[in-house]
């Protein structure tokens, strides 16, 4: 598994990395530009105020007109309300715009994460993928509902407060511009050093999401062997980890925004003494001093407020790399350009299959042929680590064949379409998995056509009738991974959702391994009269399990090495017989 970016690829500019989300932005255009005209109209009905401060002191206050005073006022007042108005629209705007960017890209980037094959999953940490799925998907919408819209108006405000500071005393005005260099100086440093800063507190967060999640998911083991001190002491090492790339990140931040918070300060004394001076010869009004000085301290708030709008960039810049990370990794397991007419024939065949799985030195499969005819039930057996789990993972191409082919009744199945393939083949695996929904949606899963006829046989086959006994029955929740049911409860429900139908052809990864010898035998009866119209693939560890197959085939060293009954494997092969007298089992089942 992996939390790092992907080797021989350089971080894109963040101005073209962001633009990369136009495609999620398109559809709200309308939203972000009502946004950007009233974010930008806001911050300048701010500006235009000082001027009218500066009018008020050369005409009424001069002049000791206060008729003229009730204009101005007025005036004041309304570019006031106006302020508050674009302001309010602005936030409207904004929670339609960057909420519905943020829906589309979450909903978007989950669909992509299912269609990545399992050797992404097996690579990548699932704390990784959920805090792209969360984290940086919060950080985006926050990107699109301020900074993206600030950046511009703030950027477009200060330019107009520096026109206009230049209108009113071109030198003093000159002075505030030229002092602009340093901190465009700064701001590049800055964002080379944060951009940097804030991918690995992004990197370090997924880490501690996933060892939240591995240690939720692991408390029973955690508990039953006194561990939590370990785990708790590995937790802790990866949050002060964690703190330190955060401070890091502050740190960073901070000497920033002391750049733009100081030099504006030595700024205003300057054009203070300046503009006093300029007043006392003549050159500037006081009204004009007013303004300039009033304009100047409203041009300091946007100047502060680009500290944290490049921050928030920068951290949205590197929270879209990590997700693009994820968006841009092609799907390697597709439908085919040209789909084969499935066939109704149930056959399953590998012709010299190899496997290798990736960065991986040698073959786990090297050359395995094995014919199953239709109805037929084929029993797999091997050593542990010699391939029978990679095999079943085949066939409803969980993974793709590196070498030869496997086909369904003649047809290659890669050239079948996926949801055609995975119709025709169900798989129970030894490691039942369930999710946060009812009884009745974990058998089902949504497939469609699925009668109650159809369950109460899949729950009556799987021997799994305590589900009946539940507080509602089938409609019951049963929680996370279905923690709350025992192994041998959660087994039988897997192995219910497999035969749910009655499939073409049946895949089971040593499905009765959790169970006790009596579920067992009554499993392994109701079993036999739904394999008996199905071609099935059975994982075998145990002897008893053997004996519901029509034929049994041996993997050794990544290929068949024997195909026959049990009684003829147990007369004619001394592998099978020792792989069967490990498991204490032989002498019990032995015809």
């Amino acid at each position: 598994m992996t939390s790092a970016r992907r080797p021989g690829t350089a971080d894109a500019s963040t101005l073209h990395t962001l633009l990369r989300l136009r495609r999620w932005a398109r559809p709200h255009r309308r939203a972000i530009t009502v946004m950007f005209v009233a974010a930008t109209g806001a911050m300048l009905s701010q500006a235009v105020i000082p001027l009218v401060t500066g009018a008020v002191v050369d005409g009424p206050i001069r002049e000791r007109d206060t008729a003229g005073l009730w204009a101005l006022s007025g005036l004041a007042l309304l570019f006031g309300v106006a302020e508050s108005a674009l302001f309010f629209v602005r936030r409207w705007a904004m929670a339609s715009a960057a909420l519905g960017v943020e829906t589309d890209l979450r909903r978007d980037l989950f669909a992509h994460v299912q269609r990545l094959p399992v050797s992404f999953h097996d690579r990548w940490a699932s704390g990784q993928l959920l805090s792209r799925l969360t984290t940086d998907l919060s950080t985006l919408r926050r990107f699109i509902g301020l900074a993206a819209v600030f950046m511009v108006a703030d950027l477009l405000t200060i330019a107009v407060m520096l026109a206009l500071l230049i209108h009113i005393h071109l030198l003093l005005g000159l002075v505030v511009l030229v002092s602009m260099v340093p901190l465009l100086i700064g701001t590049r440093r800055f964002e080379l050093r944060y951009s940097r800063d804030a991918r690995r507190a992004q990197d370090l967060t997924g880490d501690v999401a996933t060892a939240v999640e591995e240690s939720a998911l692991g408390i029973r083991v955690i508990k039953a062997f006194g561990r939590r001190p370990h785990v708790l002491a590995g937790f802790t090492r990866d949050v002060t980890r964690l703190r330190g790339a955060e401070l890091t990140k502050i740190r960073t931040l901070g000497y920033f925004w002391a750049l733009l918070e100081g030099l504006p300060q030595l700024v205003l004394a300057v054009v203070t003494i300046g503009g006093v001076y300029a007043t006392a010869h003549g050159s500037l009004s006081v009204g004009d001093l007013v303004a300039f000085v009033s304009l100047f301290l409203q041009l300091v708030w946007p100047i502060i407020m680009l500290g944290w709008l490049l921050a928030l960039t920068e951290e949205s810049a590197s929270a879209c790399r990590r997700i693009f990370e994820v968006l841009d990794t092609e799907p390697t397991i597709l439908d085919p350009a040209r789909p084969a007419t499935a066939e109704n024939g149930t056959a399953l065949r590998f012709e010299n299959v190899s496997f290798r799985f990736a960065d991986a030195q040698d073959d786990v499969l090297a050359g395995v042929d094995l014919d199953i005819a239709p109805g037929e039930t084929m029993a797999l057996v091997g050593a542990v680590g010699s391939g029978k789990t990679t095999m079943t993972a085949l066939v409803p191409r969980l993974y793709d064949v590196t070498g030869g082919r496997i086909t369904i009744g003649g047809v290659d199945v890669r050239d079948l379409r996926l949801d055609q393939l995975r119709h025709a083949v169900t798989t129970a695996f030894e490691d039942a998995t369930l999710f946060s929904a009812s009884v009745r949606e974990n058998l089902t899963l949504g497939r469609a056509g699925i009668t109650e006829d159809d369950v109460r046989e899949a729950v009556e086959v799987a021997r799994a009738d305590f589900v009946h006994e539940l507080p509602f029955g089938l409609d019951t929740r049963i929680g996370e991974q279905g923690l709350s049911l025992s192994g041998g409860q959660r087994q039988r429900l897997a192995l219910a959702r497999a035969v749910l139908g009655r499939p073409r052809v049946l895949v089971l990864d040593d499905p009765l391994s959790a169970l006790d010898v009596q579920t067992e035998a009554q499993v392994e009866a109701a079993l036999r009269r739904v394999l008996a119209g199905t071609t099935a693939l059975v994982v075998a560890h145990r002897a008893s399990t053997v004996l519901l197959a029509d034929r049994v085939a041996l993997l050794a060293d990544g290929r068949i090495a024997a195909v026959g009954t049990h009684r003829e494997l147990l007369e004619t092969t001394p592998a099978y017989r020792r792989l069967l007298a490990q498991s204490a089992e032989l002498e019990e089942v032995s015809p």
